[in-house]
């Protein structure tokens, strides 16, 4: 998508960390993540639960949990201004009204007290100084334009009254009501069937063509970003381990945790054979190993990968592996 690679950096995490201090001990959840995204691209972020992926999200949007979490290094520039040194306030009128967030879990993010009409209407009264008419017909409108039924008629309704998918669709309408420059969509399919899921894919990709948003989709699923990602990082243990355009890390993976992930989708060219799943369980953040982290389960780990933590090594112009032995990976790789 060689058009956007000229487009304004939006957002720039340049070697976040973030560690949260519990009784039982110092948790690295976030090593020296770094990445960006410019206008109108998307990078979907992806990872078994507990890589770090959300927790970089909330410290960008400022929304850690403090204690425990604490951000402990680095850098995060939006529109050139870093918003770990921000003041507190200009922060809060940044979030929301130019960085917004939809939640994984749209039934416990929505106030279960408020009508959604009531929650929409409030961003215009607090954020654009709106009567409660005027907010209250937008909010109609930001119903409309996330295809929810009968808008009008079900202003006054409850999150509990709406299923699922529809649910999201509100926290999407939220996210988008003040026409923010950059969305992070946390896990925003999890919890929804196949269908649903292909439609609030094609909604949110829908906005960002027409706002022009960059847009972050945090997910563990590789099939759900295959059609609206431009660029794909992959983390592991609070690390990024592979960055590379989308098309070029599904033909060809350069790390072998991104080769476990793919190989680990369902495909309909193998049915009726077991499914593949990457061996053994994510490291403890409390005790990373040493070395590679992904050493443990790795069916290539070598002696260097259990003493020489590797860097992010340039595989191509626009795409880095965090492995010794990429280039073995990136060769052998057939996705026969």
């Amino acid at each position: 998508m060689e058009h956007q690679e000229a487009q304004p950096v939006l957002l720039d995490v340049r070697d976040l960390q973030v560690e949260f201090r519990t009784r039982d001990g110092v948790a690295k959840a976030v090593n020296g993540v770094s990445y960006s995204v410019g206008e109108g691209e998307t990078l979907a972020v992806l990872g078994e639960s507990g890589s770090g992926k959300s927790v970089t999200a909330q410290a960008i949007m400022g929304i850690l949990d403090s204690p425990p979490g604490h951000v402990t290094g680095g850098r995060v520039f939006f529109r050139g201004e870093d918003l770990l040194t921000m003041p507190a306030e200009t922060r809060r009128r940044v979030r929301g009204a130019k960085l917004a967030m939809v939640f994984q879990d749209a039934l416990s993010s929505l106030n279960p007290v408020l009508s959604v009409g009531a929650q929409l209407s409030e961003m215009f009264e607090v954020h654009e100084g709106m009567t409660r008419k005027d907010s209250r017909a937008k909010a109609v409108q930001l119903m409309d334009r996330v295809r929810i039924p009968a808008a009008r008629e079900r202003i006054g309704d409850y999150p509990h009254q709406f299923s699922g998918g529809m649910r999201q669709r509100i926290m999407i309408a939220m996210a988008i009501a003040l026409e923010p420059d950059l969305i992070i969509a946390d896990e925003p399919t999890t919890a929804l069937d196949v269908t649903v899921q292909a439609q609030v894919m094609d909604l949110l990709a829908e906005l960002q063509r027409e706002y022009n948003m960059g847009l972050i989709l945090i997910t563990h699923d590789l099939g759900v970003v295959a059609d609206v990602a431009d660029k794909i990082a992959v983390m592991y243990a609070g690390r990024i381990v592979e960055t590379a355009p989308v098309h070029d890390l599904y033909a060809a993976p350069a790390h072998p945790y991104t080769r476990g992930l793919l190989d680990s989708i369902p495909r309909l060219d193998r049915k009726g054979q077991q499914l593949y799943a990457i061996k053994g369980l994510p490291p403890n953040l409390m005790a990373i190993p040493p070395g590679c982290p992904f050493n443990p389960r790795c069916p290539r780990a070598q002696d260097i990968c259990r003493t020489d933590r590797p860097p992010l090594f340039a595989v191509a112009p626009d795409r880095t592996s965090a492995c010794h032995f990429w280039k073995d990976t990136l060769v052998d790789f057939s996705p026969s």
